[in-house]
């Protein structure tokens, strides 16, 4: 059984010889494969020969094209600070839509006209090209929320109960430019689309079901209209949020170190994939690989049957290297 047949066999409730191991490595490719994560943000090669280094190096059921938050936002015209061995950061003083009335002549981005969407789709021709049907190429977008703060910056929080209608077309716009991004992704080749909404752990139950579930619904079932997986990813404590969370329907949720993971597995039932949640930086930098081993094991005992090996979040880029491998050694010494 290879890593796609897998993931397959993972979302149908097949039989698997293993569990799956699809952690996030992003900074960490890079410094593995020795490149600047510059040039991994911005040359599709770059970032999958990264990836399929990685691949090499551990054997992990996933590659990935998250990469940054920034994409969408710079083929919008954002001014981003460019680092050259760190993830692009946007300007918080100076978000494309400082000035609300901006959005009403804000023209939606082609993800195929050469900019970083269009890098994002290149990497998966490239993937499909070298490993389709062989390893999961797991796309990526960024969710209503996690785009609106991109996009309009920290005054999203205010927005919300000040001018919902100004969110309203926002989200509207957001959305549209996310599902047409996914397309041109799932066109390309991935197999996942991973759908980024940190931001919505910040808002309460009440505003998220009004303002942000509508549109990660949308984006959530049009991606499945186009034959592809989903896969749900939110930073942060989303206790609070899981009773609206899991009627999504998506087919993954990373879940984070910060949210309960027995709560998360009770309240979503058990026909979900469900990845996480071992704390990054604790299991990674400061522990032992037999530490990262019992900790993924007492995940799996909680979670159950269609457990994802990994933690919930970003491989550190300074992990190291025999804690790093423990996730596959605990994959390949379980039976799915």
């Amino acid at each position: 059984m290879n890593s796609y047949e897998r993931m397959i066999n993972l979302f149908e409730g097949k039989p698997l010889d293993r569990l799956p191991a699809q952690p996030i490595c992003m900074t960490f490719a890079a410094r593995l494969a020795g490149v600047k994560y510059y040039d991994y943000v911005t040359d599709y090669r770059v970032l999958v020969d990264a990836q399929l280094k990685t691949y090499e190096e551990f054997g992990f059921d996933i590659v990935t094209l998250c990469s940054d938050p920034c994409r969408e936002a710079v083929d919008c015209g954002a001014e981003v600070r460019w680092f050259e061995d760190q993830p692009p950061a946007h300007d918080p003083n100076n978000p494309p839509l400082k000035d609300k009335n901006r959005l009403l002549t804000l023209k939606q981005p082609d993800p195929l006209s050469g900019g970083q969407m269009h890098d994002r789709v290149k990497g998966a021709e490239l993937f499909r090209e070298k490993v389709g049907g062989e390893i999961p190429i797991l796309g990526w977008i960024e969710g209503p929320m996690a785009e609106g703060a991109d996009l309009r910056g920290f005054d999203i929080m205010t927005d919300i109960v000040d001018d919902p209608k100004f969110v309203i077309d926002l989200f509207e716009f957001i959305t549209e430019m996310e599902i047409n991004f996914a397309q041109a992704q799932i066109d390309a080749g991935v197999d996942i689309i991973g759908i980024g909404d940190a931001a919505a752990s910040l808002v309460g139950p009440d505003m998220y079901r009004e303002y942000i579930l509508p549109y990660e619904k949308r984006m959530i079932d049009a991606i499945h209209e186009m034959g592809c997986r989903v896969r749900l990813h939110v930073c942060g404590n989303i206790d609070h949020l899981l009773q609206d969370v899991g009627g999504l329907d998506v087919d993954m949720f990373d879940i984070d170190f910060l949210t309960n993971l027995r709560l998360t597995r009770e309240t979503l039932g058990s026909d979900v994939a469900i990845l996480g949640n071992i704390e990054p930086v604790k299991y990674f930098l400061e522990s032992t690989a037999e530490d990262v081993y019992n900790g993924l094991s007492e995940c799996h005992k909680i979670v159950g049957d269609r457990y994802v090996v990994g933690p919930g979040c970003e491989v550190p880029p300074k992990s190291k290297y025999e804690n790093v491998r423990a996730i596959m050694e605990y994959a390949k010494a379980t039976v799915g």
